[in-house]
């Protein structure tokens, strides 16, 4: 083993990172590793905030309202959403060594990844984000991949958000993409939690798991409530469970140090024959499957 990691250091409660106007501040240097970063900010009408990137890339990902993200003379609208569980949201692409300002009212995730490269500012509307339904029975997940290898242009940043009906497993089977090879990318992930509340208005709660693997020593499995997060340094993960009653959002973030922006992943060898038994079965008809 080449590291060993405390669960309880990579399970952050809501709030628990908040700092310089951010309901979420997890940054490189806060996650103790060296590329993926997270941030959320809420805005009240008539509100702006000023987003220096410095040296990071970045997407403007609307949780909950909507707004508009200007850079210089251009200024892209988002249309976003009334909540995760709405739907796909319009994004904007923020380039490194820029200084935005986003106006609006709601809720808003601020994906990062370190790079030097520079990139355009762009917008991608809710229309072309590619929305995959993975997985077949208790196992069926929604994956909207608005910031994902081949469908959005970045240096390294990967990003993208997942529906967990309640009562079903995603991430699952478990794997692990820490050991870069033709077969798998080293990549720093980030879940963001967002949990539904039951009919009565009372908590969510749903659970992660990460477990040990050959890039080190880690064991995690956590109670996950509304906007908490877990940081997924190395190890096994999955599944993340979605309690019965409770929908279940996450947000993805990953990057890493290889030059090649891609995610390929193991499957965990002593999971991965559920893959097989997805062929005769249906996917969850809560997500539209057949």
């Amino acid at each position: 083993m080449t590291r060993t990691v405390l669960g309880d250091e990579l399970h952050l409660p809501s709030g628990s990172t908040a700092a310089d106007g951010f309901d979420t501040l997890i940054t490189p240097e806060v996650a103790g590793w060296s590329h993926s970063s997270l941030r959320t900010f809420t805005l009240g009408r008539g509100e702006e905030r000023t987003v220096p990137t410095a040296g990071e890339e970045m997407f403007v990902v609307p949780l909950a309202g909507s707004g508009a993200v200007t850079l210089g003379s251009t200024t892209f609208e988002l249309r976003g959403r009334s909540g995760v569980f709405a739907g796909p949201t319009d994004v904007v692409y923020l380039p490194v060594d820029a200084e935005v300002t986003v106006r609006g009212e709601g809720r808003f995730a601020l994906t990062g990844a370190r790079t030097d490269q520079q990139l355009p500012f762009r917008y991608a509307p809710a229309t072309d984000v590619p929305v995959e339904l993975r997985g077949a029975g208790q196992a069926s997940r929604q994956v909207r991949n608005f910031g994902t290898v081949g469908v959005f242009e970045t240096a390294s940043l990967i990003a993208c958000e997942v529906i967990t009906p309640n009562g079903n497993w995603s991430s699952y089977p478990a794997h692990k993409h820490d050991t870069a090879g033709p077969h798998e990318s080293e990549l720093e992930e980030i879940y963001y939690f967002e949990i539904a509340a039951s009919p009565h208005g009372t908590p969510g709660i749903g659970y992660h798991r990460t477990s040990t693997s050959e890039a080190g020593e880690i064991d995690v499995l956590v109670e996950v409530r509304d906007r908490d997060t877990v940081l997924v340094p190395f190890g096994w993960h999955g599944p993340c469970m979605a309690a019965p009653g409770h929908d279940m959002y996450y947000l993805n973030v990953m990057a890493g140090p290889g030059p090649e922006r891609a995610w390929r992943i193991t499957d965990h060898p002593e999971q991965a024959w559920v893959r097989e038994t997805w062929a005769d079965q249906s996917i969850d008809a809560r997500l539209g499957g057949q």
